[in-house]
């Protein structure tokens, strides 16, 4: 069973909230930093979409990668406070996600993926993500990046964004 969603803060009401979503994923779904962010600042304006897409649904399990980790946890010092960061490593600890351990080809897969985008800004983040995605045969993202609208894999079909969808 995946731990409870945190709440950092008192979370705006899940009405505000766009919803129904179109797409009703299964498994795992890849999660960028974006989502990650709003979900332990209840001052982000993702904040209260991503609660309820979480909460809407409990069964869907959430990976990243460690590029995403760092990027998240430099952001949240930064911009809430380090107890955020630590919240949020607490989280992941606990279940919250599961880390992706990257393969020894990952890191030259996400150089050959960042070159095939080079029209995108470097983003060793987003990169991990869409190799992760290759790797392990996903599809389904969360991200408030419009960025993985571009990303394609290597048979040329797109990530399908649920937060964006």
């Amino acid at each position: 069973m995946k731990p409870p969603v945190p709440a950092s803060a008192p979370a705006p009401h899940v009405a505000e909230a766009p919803a129904p979503w179109r797409l009703t994923p299964t498994g795992s779904v890849l999660v960028d930093s974006g989502p990650l962010l709003a979900l332990f600042n209840a001052g982000d304006g993702w904040h209260a979409r991503v609660l309820a897409w979480l909460k809407q649904h409990p069964d869907v399990a959430l990976v990243s990668t460690w590029p995403v980790l760092t990027e998240v946890c430099a952001l949240l010092a930064r911009r809430v406070h380090n107890q955020a960061a630590l919240d949020f490593l607490l989280w992941v600890e606990r279940g919250g996600l599961r880390v992706d351990a990257p393969a020894e080809s990952s890191l030259p897969h996400m150089r050959r993926i960042a070159q095939r985008f080079a029209s995108l800004p470097l983003d060793l983040a987003d990169t991990s993500i869409a190799e992760a995605a290759e790797r392990l045969g996903l599809r389904h993202i969360l991200s408030v990046d419009a960025d993985f609208d571009v990303y394609r894999n290597a048979r040329g079909r797109p990530l399908v964004n649920l937060l964006r969808a």
